[in-house]
């Protein structure tokens, strides 16, 4: 465990980084703004550049670190429950009831200000599919869990590619950028700041079971934890998560998978510290790369997904090849 000045140095050091990361994603992008130009419209909103930092850029920086932070938390508690290094928060289908909903919106021409609605009723759905068959009676099983979501995001996989073979051709562009992940159309619904933050609250309140729960269900259970209860709420805590990251952005990968493990390596495995670094450098890291996305084939805008594979392969790869180096 991290020294407690260790620790408060790098949470300081993290929420530094991710306003100047929010800060420096207003002012970068296909019209670049001088330092004068962006203090002026950070300072004034009806200033000549007021709009293009008040009502583009900033509100997309902040869905982009609502929802780099929805999923590196959903990906900590996913590879908790499953106990497995490779689990990420689309492993058990709720991104694929999103995706399926929203999909279907927009087969059927609806406003795009009710895809977020869409995506999050896909996702209850597929929340409450897998629970009512992984449940079961008798003890609990992750395996079972885990078979079952793998199952039902199969089934929504193949629903998507019958949604796009024989979908409209006018909005398939915008069906394949959801699938991939975008922010493009993004701004921070408050709805989903609040379950992130109230989530993170209940996270952190529940650190020291989720520290014992990862030694393994027996440990657990014979240190008094009430493991079908926790393995249920966690499950649950890392659905919601995950669809409401899902219902702002589409399916944008490895952040839940690459985070954890990059965060685990730095500051061990107390979910006390664990938790809200990867939080908050989930967030960093998801502003990064979509101003890369945003910048790098200026004026065209790349779907953030597509920026996040090419960054999280590589990295995946190295922490991979750096664990079997300690082995």
């Amino acid at each position: 465990m991290m020294p407690t000045a260790q620790r408060r140095l790098l949470f300081l050091l993290l929420a530094l980084l991710s306003a100047a990361s929010v800060l420096a994603a207003a002012a970068i992008g296909s019209v670049s703004l001088g330092w004068d130009q962006w203090w002026s419209a950070l300072t004034g909103p009806e200033s000549e550049f007021g709009e293009l930092v008040w009502r583009l850029r900033l509100p997309r920086a902040a869905a982009a670190w609502t929802v780099g932070a929805l999923l590196s938390l959903s990906g900590c508690l996913m590879q908790v429950l499953l106990r497995n290094p490779l689990a990420d928060p689309y492993i058990l289908g709720v991104s694929g009831g999103a995706s399926f909903a929203a999909l279907c919106g927009m087969s059927a021409g609806v406003a795009a200000a009710l895809s977020p609605a869409l995506a999050w009723a896909g996702a209850l759905l597929s929340i409450l599919i897998v629970f009512s068959l992984a449940r079961g009676e008798g003890p609990w099983s992750g395996t079972r869990l885990l078979l079952t979501g793998v199952v039902t995001a199969s089934g929504w996989a193949a629903l998507i590619s019958l949604l796009l073979t024989l979908g409209p051709d006018g909005s398939l562009r915008g069906m394949l950028f959801w699938l991939i992940g975008d922010l493009s159309y993004a701004h921070l619904p408050w709805w989903a700041l609040f379950i992130l933050i109230a989530i993170f609250i209940i996270c952190f309140g529940m650190a020291r079971s989720l520290n014992v729960l990862a030694m393994g269900e027996t440990t657990a259970r014979l240190l008094g934890e009430p493991t079908r209860k926790l393995l249920w709420a966690v499950y649950l805590l890392a659905s919601v998560l995950t669809a409401t990251a899902v219902s702002i952005a589409g399916n944008i990968g490895f952040v839940g998978l690459i985070v954890p493990h990059l965060m685990r390596l730095l500051v061990g495995s107390d979910h006390r510290v664990l938790l809200p670094a990867s939080a908050m450098f989930g967030g960093l890291f998801l502003v990064f790369s979509d101003t890369l996305a945003r910048t790098v084939l200026a004026p065209r805008q790349l779907p953030v997904g597509v920026v996040t594979a090419l960054l999280g392969v590589p990295l995946f790869l190295l922490l991979l090849n750096r664990a079997r180096v300690k082995q």
